[in-house]
């Protein structure tokens, strides 16, 4: 492949990596038809991308289980309640996956990782810029270019404007993705894919400490609770996938073990701790009315238990019953804020078990991709890879998101979730240790070979 192609593939990626992380971007700067066109760019470029890559497909390295919930999904359009509304959803989730599986195809992972890299960098640093515009020259609350609600000169919720302005006062701030809980994540997986590439060697020092900074730094200033307590659990994954990795595949049952008693005294804390927890993340006792919602969500996937209301992704506010589900102080939420009760909602029992073996089958594959020491195409153990632990850690912080949000069913999200899956599933029949690519090295460090006398 020539250089020139490859560079043209690796800036496709990132753009659309850039626009599922960042898609209230483009919806708030051009508005929803502005998107509409900026998604019609991404979904076109994976279909040439295919059409010109031509990527080997292979039958038993595709997980089934992705195929299962996109044909249910598309099949819950005969009974849905609201049948537009689950067409347009479907196509969608049909799109994204489309893209997603466009690149886990066309790109090597560690190209991969590299351009997710390279989309966060954008997201993190137009964050920062932007805020840093809105404080000095706005002031306060900035609206959104194209907002979806009517601007009536009272005052509005917070939830409604792009930021708060509050960069100066050490945050929270929302940064492009007008939400702090999303730029959270979108830092905190930057710490994740920024520390594996420093540890691999496949960036420059400075540069690999100098955005591992920024990405710490940002995820300090959006306050964003959620996050913080996923990002603990992401550090307790990649201390157990470190500990399996040094004692061997045959003393693990320790590590499973300690895991499991880890697991019951968290739980058991969360519980005698709870209040203790909620004041100091400043939480109110529902949650900031998250509660609510999953009892309203609750209610309504019992009337439809086993195979749901219909296949939409985030909600549909025009759309029964999801009008006026879940309104908290003038603003109405379009998700349950946890992914598994949105799946039972939707798709009912059965798609929750499709949903179930997506995730447990990924995160089977990725802790053993993490842990297990690779092997050559003959057999010869290889050292440990840095990027190796990436689909783990990634994964551990999607699902542990999932819990308070519904994200990981669109967008960034989505795309995440199918890379992982497919990609892991790739390399249960590939010999490849996933190595790191080789720091380039200017021109000027590159001595001549010496001429034998």
């Amino acid at each position: 492949m020539s250089t020139v192609r490859r560079r043209w593939i690796s800036a496709y990626a990132t753009f659309a990596l850039f626009t599922v992380l960042a898609g209230q971007f483009w919806r708030n700067l051009l508005g929803w038809w502005g998107f509409g066109v900026v998604a019609g760019v991404v979904l076109v470029g994976a279909v040439i991308l295919i059409i010109r890559v031509r990527p080997p497909w292979v039958w038993r390295r595709v997980p089934k289980s992705t195929l299962v919930f996109l044909l249910l999904a598309t099949l819950s359009i005969a009974w849905s309640f609201y049948p537009g509304a689950s067409a347009l959803g479907v196509a969608i989730t049909l799109a994204t996956s489309v893209t997603a599986i466009a690149l886990v195809l066309c790109l090597s992972w560690t190209r991969l990782v590299r351009c997710l890299g390279g989309a966060i960098k954008w997201v993190l640093g137009l964050s920062l810029a932007f805020e840093l515009w809105v404080a000095i020259f706005v002031g306060g609350p900035l609206l959104p270019n194209f907002p979806d609600f009517e601007v009536t000169g009272e005052k509005l919720p917070m939830a409604f404007y792009w930021s708060r302005g509050l960069l100066f006062d050490g945050g929270p701030i929302e940064g492009i993705v007008a939400s702090r809980n999303l730029l959270g994540m979108v830092a905190l997986l930057g710490l994740i894919v920024f520390g594996a590439m420093l540890a691999a060697g496949s960036v420059r020092r400075a540069a690999g400490i100098g955005w591992i900074v920024t990405a710490g730094a940002v995820l300090l200033l959006t306050r964003s609770a959620t996050v913080i307590l996923v990002g603990v659990l992401v550090a307790v994954a990649f201390g157990f996938a470190m500990w399996a990795r040094r004692v061997g595949a045959d003393r693990r049952a320790r590590v499973y073990w300690t895991a499991g008693g880890a697991l019951v005294a968290s739980i058991s804390l969360l519980v005698v701790f709870w209040g203790r927890l909620l004041e100091l993340f400043g939480k109110s006792e529902d949650l900031t009315g998250r509660f609510d919602i999953w009892n309203a969500v609750i209610s309504l996937a019992a009337e439809r238990p086993w195979f749901g209301w219909g296949w939409v992704g985030y909600w549909v506010p025009w759309a029964e019953p999801f009008e006026g589900l879940a309104v908290r102080k003038g603003v109405t939420y379009l998700q349950a804020h946890n992914a598994w009760l949105d799946v039972w909602l939707q798709l009912g029992i059965v798609g929750l078990l499709a949903f179930a073996s997506i995730v447990i089958g990924a995160l089977w594959r990725s802790w053993f991709l993490a842990v297990d020491r690779p092997m050559d195409a003959t057999g010869r153990p290889l050292p440990h890879s840095a990027a190796a632990l990436v689909p783990l850690l990634v994964l551990v912080a999607l699902i542990g998101q999932s819990l308070a949000e519904s994200r990981i069913l669109v967008e960034s999200g989505w795309v995440l979730l199918i890379a992982v899956a497919w990609s892991t599933k790739r390399r249960q029949w590939e010999h490849e240790p996933l190595p790191a690519e080789p720091v380039p090295i200017p021109a000027s460090r590159v001595r001549p070979p010496e001429v034998a006398p």
